[in-house]
């Protein structure tokens, strides 16, 4: 469709037309509508460019692939910004998790788990090898060109920890997934700052599951009022098999028969009879043998409070931490793809985006976004 309109132009005066100011801008912009696009369509690809090309193909929309990226990145900072500030709200309570308990009466039980995962990240070297890759293209070229912006700097290591906390109920119907580049101490930050907007304090029953990591382990105990915290029965059977693998061998079937008969006392009988059958595991043991029962047996003693399963089946608690292991594949998923490299705030944006995915407030996020242009 093309539309034709009449100027008027004085010969003393010239001509004003203040609508034209107006719609240049609003096409100067993207619009909320093919930003929300951008990033449903980046969630699920390898590349920006890929996300470009598959937007071009959907919507008709012709956008660069780097700056699809700069709007993709500017939309996980904004998420940033307004769950920390609480505009960006949790979209349900602790008080409407309820659960019947295994003898009959309902209660509100709210979950948490916290883990730390790596993001793959562009260190300060190969932010300037690239750059000078980029002088020698433009100078091949003989043309011209615009100078280019100062080099961003890049990270000291390749690989850095970001962490997850995660609140959620007995079905998984609802949760609420952060993420954070910080320390310990912003992720503990992190988890006290959603529990105190889900109400998690108003909760009957606040159960932990986490892998046993001592920041873990700390940051809960400084931060939150607990009911109970579990160490998750996956990563304590993943330290028996460790030790069963070096003490008796790969697949010695002798072994194996240890190994599950240990996990099934310490499931369905304790914490005491555990240890006892550790104790009695490691006697004779010599040498890289003895060093390994070692280990198992202080990482054992170390986590004794947690070490509690026929409590927590009694009660009805789950007593693994599958779905906080679960959102530690998901969240970083699209900034884990082969070959990428990134600079850690962006990273921290992109994760963003599918952590408010995870914790269904990704149409909260819109109205909110939306409201804010109008």
């Amino acid at each position: 469709m093309e539309i034709t309109r009449r100027r008027w132009h004085l010969s003393a005066g010239g001509s004003c037309t203040p609508l034209d100011a107006l719609v240049d801008a609003v096409e100067a912009t993207i619009s909320v509508g093919t930003r929300e696009l951008c990033c449903r369509l980046n969630a699920d690809a390898r590349s920006f460019k890929k996300t470009a090309e598959n937007l071009r193909k959907a919507a008709g929309i012709a956008i660069s692939w780097e700056h699809l990226r700069e709007v993709v990145e500017e939309d996980g900072r904004r998420a940033l910004k307004l769950a920390e500030s609480g505009a960006l709200a949790p979209v349900w309570k602790a008080t409407e998790c309820k659960v019947q308990t295994p003898q009959g009466r309902e209660v509100t039980r709210v979950y948490l788990g916290t883990d730390a995962f790596t993001m793959p990240l562009i260190t300060d070297g190969e932010k300037r090898q690239r750059r000078r890759k980029v002088n020698q293209k433009r100078q091949k070229r003989g043309r011209k060109a615009r100078k280019l912006p100062p080099v961003k700097k890049g990270a000291d290591q390749r690989f850095k920890e970001a962490k997850v906390g995660v609140f959620y109920d007995q079905t998984m119907a609802h949760r609420q997934v952060s993420v954070t580049r910080g320390n310990c101490e912003a992720a503990g930050r992190m988890i006290r700052r959603d529990a105190e907007r889900l109400d998690f304090h108003l909760a009957d029953e606040r159960v932990g599951n986490i892998d046993g990591g001592p920041w873990a382990i700390r940051q809960i105990d400084k931060h939150l009022d607990m009911t109970a915290t579990g160490l998750d029965f996956y990563h304590l059977g993943g330290n028996v098999h460790q030790g069963r693998r070096i003490t008796f061998g790969e697949e010695d079937k002798t072994g194996e028969a240890w190994a599950g008969q240990m996990l099934h006392t310490v499931k369905h009988e304790g914490y005491e009879p555990f240890w006892e059958g550790l104790i009695e595991w490691r006697k004779g043991k010599r040498g890289i043998k003895r060093r390994e029962a070692d280990r198992l047996i202080h990482y054992v003693s170390d986590r004794r409070e947690m070490i509690r399963y026929p409590e927590f089946i009694a009660k009805g608690w789950q007593i693994g931490s599958g779905p906080t292991e679960s959102q530690c594949r998901l969240v970083p998923d699209r900034v884990k793809g082969s070959g990428m490299r990134w600079d850690a705030d962006n990273a921290e944006a992109v994760m963003a985006l599918e952590a408010m995915e995870q914790s269904n407030q990704w149409s909260e996020y819109w109205k909110i976004t939306l409201a804010q242009r109008n």
